[in-house]
């Protein structure tokens, strides 16, 4: 095991008619889905064995994930059933393209949000090269005790990432976010999210002025995503802007995934971090490119293909 991803999945469906409102929808294909399931199908896309930490219901849905999940070369050994819950499934509705609005059934809880300290495998948390976490997975008990007791087991060991992860739906205000994002990030020492995200957690969204903020805080590398702006990867001692890849946005929903997924295997191939950040950025490119999340995660030839132009 190399790497170990903790938080949501569920079932995407997105409309088989582009373009169109989601009453004027007449049918959706049906895709794996959830930020720290992508990520670790990402990972596994490059070449490298993960395992995602999560919950499903015990339902078809739930089935689906553990099949897809092993389709695609990410062990469903810790994917856990609630027995009263359902698995999730979110409506992507493909318009704009570029950030399509969701449409989340998570009522009355998400699965992975009742992730107990009894399911979680500490062994791996212990032993594993990367731990990832995300902000969504402390947003409700008792998913937010878990994590934060994974994280103090974990104690910044190796490669201990936090995608920051907001989703404004998922939360009763800012405030209650930050507070609890915020927590986190005095706890691993790589932060990767967007400008918003980083607003939320340390207060500002100038790119510069976040990565300090969270260098401040014991971090050793940052990762702001800025959109058509590139990306600023920044430590201690260095910070780059890597300019952006343009490509024409099919569906923007698994481009944030797809560079996790890049992010995880240049830092276990203990990259530099301006290699890194190039890396996963044209990464998240491709899979803007592309329908779907999971399912359109670029192998290494692709992201290769697609930097040297």
């Amino acid at each position: 095991m190399e790497a170990l991803t903790v938080g949501r999945v569920g079932v995407d469906l997105y409309p088989e008619q582009s373009g169109v409102a989601l009453a004027q929808v007449r049918s959706f294909a049906k895709f794996l889905g959830g930020t720290a399931t992508n990520v670790a199908v990402a990972a596994a896309r490059l070449g490298r064995r993960s395992a995602v930490l999560t919950k499903v219901g015990p339902d078809g849905f739930g089935d689906f994930v553990r099949a897809a999940l092993e389709d695609f070369g990410v062990s469903s050994r810790y994917v856990t059933t609630a027995p009263e819950l359902q698995t999730p499934v979110v409506f992507c509705e493909l318009a704009p393209p570029s950030d399509p609005p969701l449409l989340f059934y998570r009522a009355p809880i998400a699965p992975d949000l009742t992730l107990t300290t009894d399911e979680v495998p500490w062994e791996v948390v212990d032993s594993v090269p990367l731990l990832w976490v995300t902000g969504t997975g402390v947003s409700a008990e008792p998913g937010r005790s878990t994590q934060r007791e994974i994280l103090l087991r974990r104690t910044r060991r190796g490669h201990t990432v936090l995608d920051l992860d907001y989703r404004p739906m998922f939360w009763p205000d800012v405030e209650t976010a930050r507070a609890e994002i915020g927590w986190m990030v005095d706890h691993v020492n790589v932060v990767v999210g967007n400008r918003t995200e980083a607003e939320v957690a340390v207060g500002t969204a100038d790119p510069d002025a976040a990565a300090d903020r969270l260098l401040a805080r014991g971090v050793r590398l940052a990762v702001i995503k800025q959109g058509g702006d590139g990306v600023l990867a920044a430590t201690a001692e260095e910070r780059w802007t890597v300019p952006p890849c343009r490509v024409e946005v099919v569906c923007g929903l698994g481009a944030g995934d797809g560079f996790g997924g890049a992010l995880i295997h240049g830092l276990l191939s203990d990259w530099d971090p301006r290699r890194i950040a190039t890396y996963a950025n044209a990464a998240g490119a491709l899979v803007a490119s592309r329908l779907a999340c999971a399912d359109a995660m670029p192998t290494a030839a692709e992201i290769e293909e697609l930097l040297c132009g």
